[in-house]
């Protein structure tokens, strides 16, 4: 199975923890998901919400991007799922997925656990 890698290459965590993955063997499939033809539907967050066994997809929302986006604190869960396929930029990163499991890569060492 293969290993994937939602990536935004702006952002240098997700550089250096992709950089980790290759330093290890591992070749994943990169998804660049912040791309109109790459971004991630709610169908697909939710799918990744339970396999990092998030309780709630704020789990991996970036706090600060919501607040400037205006997503209320009180949002439920599918405001929010909407808002993070709408809004990628809203999106933590990076996640690693292989197979049932996933993992946020912050910090990045954590990209490697689910091997």
């Amino acid at each position: 199975m293969a290993y994937i890698f939602i990536h935004n290459p702006g952002c240098s965590t997700s550089r250096n923890g992709l950089e980790l993955l290759k330093e290890n063997g591992i070749e994943p499939k990169v998804r660049k998901y912040m791309t109109e033809a790459e971004r991630l539907s709610v169908d697909e967050l939710k799918d990744i919400a339970k396999k990092l066994k998030a309780k709630s997809p704020r789990e991996f929302l970036r706090k600060k991007d919501a607040d400037a986006a205006g997503l209320s604190e009180t949002a439920p869960d599918e405001e929010v799922y909407a808002a993070m396929a709408e809004n990628p930029k809203l999106i933590q990163r990076p996640i690693g997925i292989n197979g049932r499991k996933a993992a946020l890569g912050r910090p990045i060492e954590n990209l490697l656990e689910i091997l």
